[in-house]
């Protein structure tokens, strides 16, 4: 009798460990499944971000040689009839060539500030002058941290740097004036007209957020 009580006993203990050993069993269970999606969704953000800085360059890169191409294609073409629409460049094109030596910038401009227009490069904006104008201002944006990052650094200019913009039409130099930080809310008008001619480049602020504007200003000195 005493040895069924024994067996009896010794059953019900390891019942117990069994039922004890189950829940601890899940959530060992539970926590390395957790531990696995907090990785994937980690390589997934991480892989996300290497595209948006340096995945999208290629893109970038690759407008840019095309961009290159179709502005030495213009430069070499026969000099058009005075008075004709050659300065009405598509959306899309190649529309000037910037340097920027003290921040080491020489990218080809694109005629248009719209999305797909800035994956190329830095896009001047149709609404306002152009370099060869008597008089206004010319407007170009460019991103700050994606598509090879144009202007990266346009925050290191300080009055007096050098800007150089070719063109089709001619080569046109500036001297920088100013660089201030606005609002991005009503930053548009940084683009209003100038009776001398005049350049301002806008890009976002601060590094890789877009709550404000990075503004240059500008003036023609030469061309």
């Amino acid at each position: 009798m005493t040895q069924v009580r024994d067996r009896a006993a010794a059953a019900d203990a390891q019942a117990r460990r069994g039922s004890a050993g189950a829940p601890r069993g899940v959530v060992r269970t539970a926590v390395h499944w957790f531990g696995m999606a907090c990785l994937m969704v980690a390589a997934g953000f991480a892989g996300y971000v290497a595209w948006s800085l340096w995945g999208t360059g290629l893109h970038t890169a690759e407008a840019q040689d095309r961009l290159r191409t179709e502005f030495q294609q213009e430069l070499e073409a026969p000099p058009a009839d005075p008075g004709s629409d050659v300065d009405l460049v598509p959306l899309g094109d190649a529309y000037a060539q910037i340097e920027i030596p003290a921040i080491d910038v020489n990218f080809m401009v694109v005629q248009g500030t719209g999305y797909d227009d800035l994956k190329d490069g830095p896009g001047h904006y149709p609404d306002t002058a152009d370099p060869w104008d008597d008089g206004g201002r010319v407007g170009i944006a460019g991103h700050r941290t994606t598509y090879q990052a144009p202007f990266f650094d346009l925050d290191d200019l300080r009055e007096g740097d050098e800007i150089t913009v070719r063109t089709a039409q001619g080569t046109f130099g500036y001297e920088v004036s100013r660089v201030f930080v606005v609002p991005s809310a009503g930053s548009g008008r940084v683009l209003a007209q100038t009776s001398r001619p005049t350049l301002v480049l806008t890009t976002c602020n601060p590094k890789y957020s877009s709550a404000e504007r990075l503004i240059v200003t500008a003036r023609r000195v030469s061309g």
